[in-house]
């Protein structure tokens, strides 16, 4: 996630705006998680980090980025859908969003982009079925599921 809502976000948004014709797949543990849990631009309010120790404050980092909902605005998008990998019928629902981006980028329909809620339990600091319900509880209120565009092709 920090590569598409950080450093990544000028390519993405610029991609998405004019329409490319390109499938990303943004997957959002809401932390550094390759990098060693480091606060990433979709670190959630009050969330524990490497960096903030004490959660995310909105007052010295600002707000976690919605990447669904800032490229729902642009004109390029064709396809935006938000789903999570925490339990088996998640994924499926995931499988089927990802095959959806694939074929309307396949159709020429332009720029599709899913992002996946993922759990991160060692930079979480929580087995793997709590960083599984963590998402439900809390993540998805943040970060709600679903379509946020879908242009007829």
């Amino acid at each position: 996630d920090g590569d598409l809502a950080a450093i990544g976000t000028a390519e993405g948004l610029h991609a998405a705006n004019r329409g490319e014709n390109i499938t990303v797949i943004f997957v959002n543990n809401g932390v550094y998680g390759m990098t060693g849990g480091q606060m990433a631009p979709t670190t959630l309010l009050d969330q524990v980090t490497t960096t903030t120790p004490t959660g995310r404050d909105a007052d010295l980092a600002g707000h976690p980025v919605r990447i669904c909902e800032v490229f729902a605005a642009l004109d390029g998008t064709s396809y935006l859908e938000r789903v999570a990998v925490n339990k088996p019928a998640a994924v499926v629902k995931a499988k089927k969003a990802i095959a959806k981006a694939f074929q309307r980028q396949i159709d020429g329909a332009g720029f599709s982009l899913v992002e996946i809620l993922s759990p991160c339990p060692v930079n979480w600091k929580m087995g793997p079925l709590a960083a599984c319900r963590w998402i439900d509880e809390i993540m998805v209120k943040e970060f709600p599921l679903g379509v946020f565009k879908e242009t007829s092709c």
